[in-house]
């Protein structure tokens, strides 16, 4: 069997990218030849083509805009639409307790999302959907580097551009605090989430958007304070891997958004 660097590998995954082949793979750019047979014998190749191909077909929908196209043509008029990342997808799943049963609200939440994707399909994702308010829940994965390194003012630039869009629409703002991290179930192989996302930039975040929701009559949904413990962490009981919600986070952060929407529907 032929032999390939991982460096040689990764040159030719470039090559094919650049000559287009993986456009026809992905029925892009037509019909194409099969990969060689000793090219795929090659595990660092195989592993180099395939992460080449996820990262090509991401730059292409870099918003994700796709996600909810097909459930924004067809869903009614919410009420209120949860614009968010992670932490908001993640509260549609049943294990997590559902998203507000019985309410009309509409999730917007993409996994790893940071604030300019979200700026990037804040109109079809909310302004088009005409919900009398939004709740915006955004910034960690910025602090934690998801799309590059990002200053607090580059995302507090993001967060006052989907406020103001919004404002401008006649939807109600509600901005929502960076929720706090923990190191308690971190893995020895894994950066801790206090690392990624420093505690110090999560709180000067959250002091921005209170300052800021008080300057334009939003309203600044607090969960930072119902969820830490003593440490100024996320409490244990509320997270299964020290930055996510589980059920018991979750049923905490519920009744704080419902009086905070309520509070923007006066």
């Amino acid at each position: 069997m032929k032999t390939y660097t991982l460096a040689g590998s990764l040159v030719t995954a470039a090559l094919l990218l650049q000559t287009g082949f993986v456009d026809a793979q992905q029925g892009l750019g037509g019909a194409a030849p099969p990969l060689p047979a000793t090219l795929l014998e090659c595990p660092d190749l195989a592993a180099a083509l395939r992460a080449a191909i996820d990262q090509d077909t991401r730059l292409r929908d870099w918003a994700n805009l796709a996600r909810y196209r097909e459930t924004n043509r067809t869903a009614g008029r919410p009420d209120v639409v949860f614009m968010g990342d992670s932490i908001t997808d993640l509260w549609q799943q049943e294990r997590f307790g559902g998203f507000f049963p019985g309410k009309n609200y509409a999730d917007r939440g993409i996994s790893a999302q940071t604030t300019p994707q979200m700026l990037i399909r804040f109109r079809p994702d909310v302004i088009a959907l005409k919900p009398k308010a939004v709740v915006i829940l955004a910034g960690t994965n910025d602090i934690a580097g998801n799309t590059g390194p990002m200053s607090n003012q580059e995302i507090q630039g993001n967060l006052a551009s989907m406020a103001e869009l919004a404002k401008a629409n006649g939807i109600r703002v509600v901005l929502s605090s960076i929720t706090p991290v923990s190191g308690y179930h971190v893995a020895p192989s894994v950066v801790p989430q206090l690392t990624r996302r420093p505690p110090a930039r999560i709180r000067a975040m959250n002091d921005w958007m209170k300052t800021y929701a008080a300057a334009n009559s939003h309203v600044y949904l607090d969960y930072y304070p119902a969820m830490i413990d003593g440490n100024g962490m996320l409490k244990t009981e509320f997270s299964n891997d020290d930055l996510h919600p589980n059920a018991a986070g979750y049923a905490a952060m519920a009744p704080l958004a419902e009086a905070a929407i309520a509070r923007a529907l006066k």
